[in-house]
């Protein structure tokens, strides 16, 4: 077996940064008491002298305009479960291996990724797009491959021969041991694991406890170490609390995009593709700002599915300036991945259709964007109705004569000498086409359709109306 460790040192901050950059500097403590220690902090806090671990009194007392938030454990909790989802694309075998720790087995799919490097490159690029930045180390043994990870080392070590000796050099600090332990085994020198392997067992067992021996024991091999499996959710929801408001609706598209690609993530582990999308837009004393993308077919392509929000943000004017963002999958749908081919197929155009429909609905709205279906009619207002896209039965190729551009109502033409005029005299050059129909309805049509055309060149539709004094009416124009 080969394990791989995925370490997020940076997490407690990570959830409140990765939607956007802090304005200054920022940093996570257990509580804002004066007293709590820096869980984590970013990049300018860390350029003040601010560090994990010392009080929060000291880092403010450094960085006077220091903002400091509670940890939220439970939307760290949810973080990672949303990564360890995602995380099933590349190997069936995830497990949660602590707060900030997930362990994959992928001695068996590393060759489907083309190799251990290639899915290495392949994990940093998708926790990269979801904003998070991991540590990652590989080992035969899952705790060796966390203990790793915690000293922050991209080892790939593959054989249990050399694992013993890679262990050794490795401080006691990652062994995660309490306090007492850690000082004790410093006080009678032994920083190392290596040191620590060569003290007797029994003695340091009477010292430390047998916890410790059991547990170099399984990081070495020497023992089992089953590990819980993670079973992904069956619905994707995630929360995204932004490190200042934001007032502008465009601006949330980076925060937003890496919802997306972690719900793609999750997807494409599961194997299905979302229809519909649920966002949510937190404000301070507002109502929530709510929000729907209703896509024609089922997809998990990120790329696209931030086109269309892009369109949809584009027309969304915001109450007031959004302190977070949600999303939630809402139909979800089995969707097969698809093959490569050379040239575009039947459902490769399909697929372009869609995306443009969506495109277009997320910019004009749901209503402005319609299909249209062919009714047996002879008259030509009334042979076509509006469908969904893609739902329209019947052809759509009209007749030679006919345009594809009618007028919402016929325009009366101006007539000179009993020739009707439309940018100068017309000159009929089709027709006549008669259409006498609709007596049982009320609303009867008794026309001659001609093809005519104006000293421009333009191709016009037109007819005569045959009662009496009927006139000439403009009702089409040809491409």
């Amino acid at each position: 077996m080969l394990w791989l460790a995925l370490r997020f040192p940076s997490l407690p901050l990570e959830i409140f940064t990765r939607g956007m950059a802090a304005p200054g500097p920022l940093a996570v403590a257990s509580s804002t008491d004066a007293g709590a220690g820096i869980a984590a902090c970013n990049r300018t806090a860390r350029s003040r002298g601010v560090r994990a671990g010392m009080p929060v009194a000291a880092a403010s007392a450094l960085a006077a305009d220091l903002r400091v938030l509670a940890r939220d454990p439970a939307a760290e909790r949810a973080a990672l479960e949303r990564i360890a989802a995602c995380a099933i694309q590349f190997t069936p075998v995830v497990s949660i291996a602590s707060s900030t720790e997930v362990l994959l087995e992928v001695g068996g799919s590393a060759r489907f990724f083309g190799g251990l490097s290639r899915l290495w490159a392949r994990i940093e690029r998708e926790m990269d797009a979801h904003g998070y930045g991991v540590c990652l180390a590989c080992a035969p043994t899952p705790l060796a491959a966390q203990l790793f990870a915690r000293a922050g080392l991209p080892v790939r070590i593959r054989h249990h021969d050399a694992l013993r000796s890679n262990l050794g050099r490795l401080s006691v600090e990652v062994l995660d041991l309490s306090a007492e332990s850690t000082a004790l085994l410093h006080d009678i020198g032994i920083p190392t694991i290596g040191a620590c392997l060569e003290l007797p067992r029994a003695g340091l067992a009477r010292r430390l406890g047998q916890e410790l021996l059991d547990g170099l024991d399984r990081a070495l091999g020497y023992a089992p170490d089953p590990r819980p499996g993670f079973v992904p959710p069956a619905d994707f929801t995630s929360t995204l609390r932004l490190p200042a408001p934001v007032g502008e609706a465009g601006a949330l598209l980076f925060a937003l995009r890496r919802l997306l690609a972690e719900l793609c993530g999750f997807l494409a582990a599961t194997g299905k593709g979302a229809q519909c999308l649920r966002f949510k837009l937190a404000h301070e004393g507002r109502n929530d700002t709510r929000f729907e993308l209703r896509l024609v077919t089922a997809t998990r392509d990120v790329e696209h599915l931030t086109a269309v929000l892009r369109e949809r943000l584009g027309r969304l004017a915001l109450p007031s300036p959004a302190t977070a963002v949600v999303l939630e999958s809402g139909l979800l749908l089995p969707l097969a991945s698809s093959n490569l081919t050379f040239l575009p197929d039947a459902r490769d155009e399909a697929e372009t259709a869609a995306r443009l429909i969506e495109r277009l609905r997320a910019r004009l709205g749901a209503q402005a964007v319609k299909g249209l279906a062919t009714v047996a009619d002879h008259r030509p207002e009334y042979a076509w109705r509006a469908t969904e896209p893609g739902s329209g039965t019947g052809s759509m190729q009209p007749a030679l004569s006919r345009p594809l551009w009618l007028l919402h109502a016929p325009r009366p033409l101006a007539e000179i000498a009993a020739v009707p005029q439309h940018g100068g005299p017309l000159t009929l050059i089709a027709g006549p086409e008669r259409i006498e129909s609709g007596w049982w309805d009320g609303n009867d049509v008794a026309r001659d359709y001609f093809v005519a055309r104006n000293p421009a060149l333009a191709l016009l539709w037109i007819y005569r109306e045959r009662r009496e004094n009927g006139g000439w009416y403009l009702h089409g124009i040809f491409g």
